[in-house]
């Protein structure tokens, strides 16, 4: 790509991510090219969905999520290393509002231009949490999808205006109970209705 080219791609990924902090995911996009100074011709041609705007404004940061999972799993223990990345995660997925739907619908669509990111992050998540289940750390009835739809349901809870004072209080007791003892798991396990054969 020439280099006017690059300044004009990064200048409309700019506006985008400004306009989508603002507006949430459903943002327009002549709304985006307006503001950004280009025809809705010149967006598209950059960014010929909302996917793939989408897909260029997070894949850098789902990357270095699973950056720093594989940073925090050699240097903090493990429940610290789930809790850090887990807070990381669901501030990531706070940045754009209703960027949760789109995560979860794209882990099932193998399609989706946020298909390949947002697997490798969700799979960087679940080695966390399965080095802090074989340490003991955290319960071992939830496995990296659900970790990954505890992330959703946080960053949903810091997306509602009435939730958003509470949502470091939530995240803390979610967290807790993600890192409940072995011995919780089990008898939570043992208390659970067995089905039916």
């Amino acid at each position: 790509m020439r280099a006017d080219a690059r300044k004009n791609h990064d200048h409309v990924l700019a506006v985008a991510g400004a306009v989508i902090t603002e507006h949430g995911v459903d943002a327009s996009l002549r709304d985006i090219a307006r503001r950004a100074g280009v025809g809705l011709a010149t967006l598209l041609r950059h960014f010929p969905t909302r996917e793939a705007l989408l897909d260029a404004l997070l894949r850098t940061r789902f990357d270095e999520l699973t950056a720093t999972a594989g940073e925090l799993a050699t240097s903090n223990s493990p429940e610290d290393a789930l809790v850090s990345w887990l807070r990381d995660c669901v501030t990531c997925a706070r940045e754009y509002r209703g960027v949760v739907a789109l995560m979860a619908a794209a882990i099932e669509d193998a399609e989706s231009a946020l298909h390949a990111s947002c697997v490798t992050m969700r799979a960087a998540g679940t080695r966390l949490l399965a080095r802090a289940q074989a340490a003991g750390a955290a319960r071992t009835d939830i496995d990296g999808t659900d970790l990954f739809a505890l992330v959703a349901a946080l960053a949903w809870l810091g997306d509602q205006a009435s939730f958003t004072p509470r949502s470091d209080h939530l995240f803390d007791v979610v967290a807790s109970a993600i890192l409940a003892s072995a011995e919780s798991s089990e008898a939570e396990g043992e208390r659970r209705p067995r089905a039916r054969s």
